[in-house]
């Protein structure tokens, strides 16, 4: 089956030429113009990953992000932005309502389809079994889930990633820039203070003090620790 695209762009020509990429790709597209309806008719079509422009005519991308985040059919779907604001503070906030990545506006199709694959790959099912005994956390590598004790956790595809290394490598101090490496690879959009930014989120999940964390602890001036659980 072809993945699904969702477009959600208020530019016609813009949604024409990103539709007109990923077809040639063969993706199945949908073009939404983030319109009244727009979280419905993503949770009735189920894509695989969302293309999202930030500035919208009745609401905006972050808002719209962050109900795809509540929705529960949604929820898991990689979110990519798309946007003419470059700012970091813009970017830094895309992150922190949890999408997935950023593109600022110019960009080029083979650039936008090459970020489309990527994230799609991670989605794909991993042949490994799954891991358990971690601690309290259940490592489900098949289903792409997370559960502290019997509570499953609601991680995108990124923080999930970033849990899954953390907990698959537990007692080694990583810095950021390394951290950067094994999960974002080759996203050159991504700085150090993306890293703390998601740490902030997964912490919001696993701890039962954020501010005071237990497994995910800070290793000054250098990065961050998953404390050996064992």
């Amino acid at each position: 089956m072809p993945k699904r695209i969702a477009i959600v762009e208020d530019e016609a020509e813009l949604a024409s030429l990103i539709e007109y990429n990923l077809a040639r790709h063969g993706y199945q597209t949908q073009i939404l113009r983030g319109e009244t309806g727009t979280i419905e008719a993503l949770e009735q079509a189920r894509p695989d990953l969302i293309l999202l422009d930030v500035m919208l005519p009745e609401t905006d991308g972050f808002q719209l992000c962050r109900q795809i985040r509540q929705s529960q059919t949604l929820a898991r779907t990689p979110v990519l932005f798309l946007t003419a604001r470059g700012d970091e503070v813009d970017r830094v906030l895309g992150l922190e309502i949890g999408g997935d990545d950023y593109m600022t506006k110019p960009f080029s199709p083979r650039e936008l389809v090459a970020r489309v694959k990527a994230h799609l790959r991670r989605e794909q099912m991993d042949a490994e079994p799954e891991v358990t005994g971690i601690g309290p956390f259940r490592l489900d590598r098949t289903g792409r889930r997370v559960f502290v004790g019997e509570r499953p956790l609601t991680l995108t595809s990124t923080e999930f990633n970033l849990l899954e290394f953390f907990l698959t490598h537990p007692g080694r101090a990583y810095s950021r820039d390394q951290l950067l490496d094994a999960v974002w690879g080759q996203q050159h959009y991504v700085t150090p203070r993306t890293v703390d930014v998601h740490v902030r989120r997964l912490r919001e999940q696993i701890e039962g003090q954020p501010e005071s964390p237990r497994y995910l602890t800070t290793v000054r001036g250098f990065g961050y620790r998953f404390e050996d659980t064992a």
